[in-house]
């Protein structure tokens, strides 16, 4: 098996994809980004706790998506139809809840709208998952920079919580089945429960031990001027960012968006670099962006800006209407442009292949 791919390229197609799904509502579209994501997850996702986390964001797209249906169905909409499926007994409201509703007509051009809308969003959550199960948190924590690695610690340990959790009420469910007792129900429920909470306090003190053995926190002494310097580009660059942002979507905006967006990214990226002066730490054998790297960032990247593209050139083909209700199709050139994201999945080594 050759070198892992970086951590970040794992996370940057990944999140490219997820760009991707919020330039579409067309469902079939969404449905081929699950696809693709979920075949590179398939085959390239290692044998690790971590990687078992993607079912986990799976069932909770399909929960995001059932709940925004029931939020339809009960709470209506505002979207106008004339495909009335049911009527469901409505309740009157007092003056004061004008523009809600409770039950009344539920209409096919409801639900269309609903149903992509929750899609996409439950689209996002899955490419959220694929990187969750694809990159190494350890390896992405030793790759951030020197002033972020205090931030990415509390990130990594945030994200490594609930595939850790997962991993532990898989592995107490099946030792009570192997034991036959029940792991399902409310009384399951409670038994799994506390085990898996000491578990995770032994991991938390555990985790604090070893932080605190490794000088965690520690910081080199800096002048003063290099803190101030590094403080005005750090904050001069998000206020350009920021601005630069507010610039490239607002119409007013076209000319200076561009140049300020990248002043800030680079007064941003100057001062991170200064401040990681106060950083003692030492890489270990540090990952290296290679060929493979690239080429999955390229990728991912591909499809978030070819899709985009295809949102203003032909915005009737991702964005199909439901009033009045049409069936969907799926655009030949963006379909192809979405199967771009499967290149990982040829230049990844196989995680599975002996070393």
């Amino acid at each position: 098996m050759g070198r892992a791919i970086h951590p970040g390229a794992w996370w940057l197609w990944s999140l490219s994809l997820g760009t991707a799904a919020t330039r579409t509502t067309n469902p079939l579209l969404l449905a081929l980004l699950i696809t693709v994501s979920a075949y590179v997850v398939a085959t390239r996702r290692p044998e690790t706790p971590w990687s078992r986390s993607y079912g986990a964001f799976v069932k909770l797209a399909l929960a995001v998506l059932l709940i925004r249906l029931v939020f339809a169905i009960v709470l209506g909409s505002p979207i106008p139809g004339t495909h009335t499926l049911f009527t469901l007994p409505e309740a009157g409201l007092p003056a004061w809840a004008q523009g809600i509703r409770l039950g009344g007509e539920v209409t096919a051009e409801a639900l269309a709208f609903a149903l992509y809308d929750g899609l996409k969003l439950a689209t996002l959550l899955i490419c959220v998952g694929a990187a969750n199960a694809l990159a190494n948190p350890s390896r992405l924590l030793k790759s951030l920079p020197g002033a972020l690695y205090e931030m990415g610690v509390a990130v990594v340990v945030a994200l490594t919580f609930a595939p850790n959790l997962i991993a532990d009420v898989q592995r107490l469910r099946a030792a009570r089945r192997l034991r036959g007792r029940p792991d399902k129900g409310l009384r399951g429920l409670l038994q799994v429960g506390l085990p898996v909470l000491e578990g995770a306090l032994e991991r938390s003190v555990a985790l604090a031990a070893a932080m605190d053995a490794r000088g965690y926190g520690r910081t080199a002494q800096v002048p003063a001027a290099v803190r101030r310097t590094t403080a005005a580009l750090t904050l001069g660059g998000l206020l350009g960012v920021c601005a630069g942002t507010y610039g490239l979507l607002t119409a007013e905006g076209g000319t200076y968006g561009v140049p300020v967006l990248l002043v800030g990214i680079v007064a941003a990226l100057a001062g991170l670099k200064l401040g990681g002066r106060r950083s003692l730490r030492t890489r270990y054998r540090p990952d290296r962006w290679d060929v493979r790297a690239w080429l999955v960032v390229a990728s991912g990247v591909a499809v978030a800006a070819l899709l985009t593209l295809a949102s203003v050139r032909d915005p009737a083909a991702l964005h199909p209407g439901v009033v009045p209700l049409v069936a969907p199709t799926l655009p030949l050139w963006p379909a192809a442009a979405v199967l771009l994201g499967l290149l990982p999945a040829f230049v990844a080594p196989d995680p599975k292949e002996p070393s």
